[in-house]
């Protein structure tokens, strides 16, 4: 079967809510760091979620969408000012979407996993994205528990020469790498672990979205002695999918360790690194599971690898720690 609409429903609403994040994160973020509050960050979700929502609706209105926000907060009274801000955002991409029409776009990315469905993060990375480092708007389609079509812009990302760069995905056809500004989308692949100067991992900024001291202790295991690169967002997924990196590790924090990943989290970020020759599995060696709830309710940490290291990442996850 060809998802060849699909895919491009989904390089389109991607690329259209990043073109709102990035006006969003230039116009609004100094003021509110300053005043520490996440007012960018919540009209930036609120509009990317809402701009993707439209397109899916009106392309696959029998999907349902499975997103990060709703729109409860939004339609109260004390909210009015907020959802015109988001609004006018949100015209900048939709030019007649009105406070009425926006809130039920974001409320259209209320929906359960189901055989068919979609599962978008508007906005993965939010510290990243006010600080003014990655953050990513990742869009993924699932099809009888399998990623079938997969969309990560990262506005922020910078390869070679070009800032900016749209992945995207599409199951048995490859995974392709493209600049947001436009320009043509070029084949990418993992690269090997005689890779030397890429023989080197990504893991979070946050301390607290994993077990850095159990990371570096696993990408030593496997020979890699090179310090880790941070970085927010599903733009790890890129950095492993490009052959920027050989591995990236989310493993439990100490401090929750029964923590149960969210599926908007990985969907889109899961299908290019595969497609691009990658491998991604939980702890144990066990694929993630999409087809049951809004969390990886039986996968346990994730791991991503060019695939060739990944079997001895598993071993080293096996011995004992300390």
């Amino acid at each position: 079967m060809s998802y060849e609409q699909e895919k491009e429903i989904a390089i389109a609403a991607v690329k259209a809510a990043a073109v709102v994040c990035q006006r969003v994160r230039t116009e609004m973020v100094p003021e509110a760091i300053e005043k520490n509050d996440r007012s960018p960050v919540t009209v930036a979700d609120f509009g990317a979620q809402a701009v993707v929502c439209k397109y899916l609706a009106d392309a696959f209105p029998a999907d349902p969408v499975v997103g990060e926000e709703d729109a409860a907060d939004l339609k109260t009274p004390a909210m009015a000012d907020r959802l015109q801000q988001v609004t006018q955002y949100v015209q900048a991409a939709i030019a007649d979407a009105t406070p009425d029409t926006v809130t039920q776009w974001i409320d259209h990315g209320n929906g359960d996993v189901a055989q068919r469905y979609w599962t978008l993060d508007p906005i993965d990375g939010t510290k990243g994205f006010l600080r003014g480092d990655q953050y990513a708007v990742a869009l993924a389609m699932v099809e009888n528990g399998e990623i079938k079509v997969g969309a990560l812009a990262c506005p922020a990302l910078t390869i070679g020469d070009t800032t900016g760069l749209l992945f995207v995905a599409v199951r048995g056809e490859g995974a392709t790498l493209m600049p947001l500004a436009g320009g043509e989308a070029q084949p990418i692949k993992v690269t090997s672990s005689a890779d030397a100067e890429h023989f080197r991992f990504v893991e979070s900024v946050e301390s607290g979205h994993g077990d850095q001291s159990q990371q570096r202790a696993i990408a030593q295991a496997v020979g890699i002695t090179a310090d880790s690169m941070r970085m927010d967002s599903q733009a790890k997924y890129g950095a492993v999918a490009s052959g920027q990196a050989v591995l990236y590790l989310r493993l439990p924090s100490p401090k929750s360790p029964d923590y149960r990943e969210k599926i908007w989290d990985h969907a889109a970020g899961v299908i290019v690194v595969e497609e691009a020759g990658g491998r991604v599995t939980d702890m144990n060696g066990q694929p993630l599971d999409f087809s049951k709830s809004a969390r990886l309710v039986d996968n346990r940490g994730v791991i991503v690898s060019n695939g060739e290291i990944h079997d001895k990442v598993l071993e080293a996850l096996k011995q004992p720690v300390g």
